[in-house]
């Protein structure tokens, strides 16, 4: 069972200026709250137990929203408002699952990753990425399910476009083992149209293996000086490790950027 998740939010948040520039993206409204709740409650009803928040010291913010309790506790003090205390119960119930790590340079996912190494106990782990919100259906319960199934890693996947492949982390998949989920032969980043190997892209939600540390520090920064996740996992691929790519069910909206973010509300409105 996957009991720990990480949520790497170190990021600046640029493709949603100019509101990141006093207001962390992870704390923005999406219908009335805020998005880092989604992806909260998609880690409970999945079964997490532990939640390892990836921050910087810019995005303190997200750590005073869960520590804010001489607020509540004033506001309830002199108003005794139900909605008040329903919504103070909920951020009691987060707080005791989180814990923080600091992630001050931008040095990519990987690096995110690797801050946690001392608090992951278990064989595998999940990671969720906050720009990607996924609705109607929980993904990571759903790959929790195949993890258990084929004793292997997992990353979502999902069906896009040919002509828009370069935008994304794309699958080279190498055997179908029915009609959601495919053994991974590599992953290619953003790749054109003509060398992409096929359509089905990378989302946001991953069960990785605590084996992944070891390939994470002997990493060398690659494109833009990062450490890039995708790297560490195409090494453990190149090793026969088995890794799953889970075509999921629910409907994914990407609420990173301006556009989406407008979207994802009016969309998540019509629940």
């Amino acid at each position: 069972m996957i009991k720990q998740a990480i949520i790497p939010l170190a990021g600046l948040g640029t493709r949603l200026l100019p509101l990141t520039s006093v207001f962390a993206k992870e704390l923005l409204p999406i219908n009335g709250k805020p998005g880092i709740e989604y992806i909260l409650d998609e880690c409970i009803e999945a079964g997490v137990k532990e939640i390892i928040f990836i921050i910087s010291d810019k995005k303190k913010m997200i750590k005073d929203y869960f520590y804010n309790d001489k607020f509540y506790k004033k506001i309830i003090k002199k108003k005794k408002d139900a909605r008040i205390i329903k919504e103070y119960k909920k951020i009691l119930r987060y707080k005791k699952m989180i814990k923080f790590v600091y992630q001050n340079k931008p040095l990519g996912t990987g690096d995110a990753v690797l801050k946690t190494k001392k608090f992951i106990k278990d064989k595998f782990f999940l990671m969720l990425l906050p720009d990607d919100l996924i609705i109607k259906k929980n993904c990571s319960k759903s790959m929790i399910n195949i993890h258990k199934r084929y004793k292997s890693s997992v990353m979502a996947s999902m069906n896009v476009n040919k002509k828009t492949v370069s935008r994304w982390g794309i699958f080279k998949l190498s055997k179908k083992l029915n009609k959601k989920n495919y053994l991974i032969k590599d992953v290619i980043e953003k790749p054109s149209i003509n060398r992409a190997p096929s359509n089905k892209a990378v989302i946001g939600r991953y069960i990785l293996p605590k084996k992944i540390f070891s390939k994470l520090i002997k990493q060398k920064p690659g494109k833009g000086g990062e450490i890039h996740i995708t790297d560490a996992i195409q090494s453990l691929i190149y090793e026969n490790n088995k890794f799953v790519a889970h075509t999921f069910s629910g409907k994914y909206l990407d609420c990173g950027s301006m556009h989406g973010y407008i979207k994802s509300t009016l969309e998540i409105a019509k629940l």
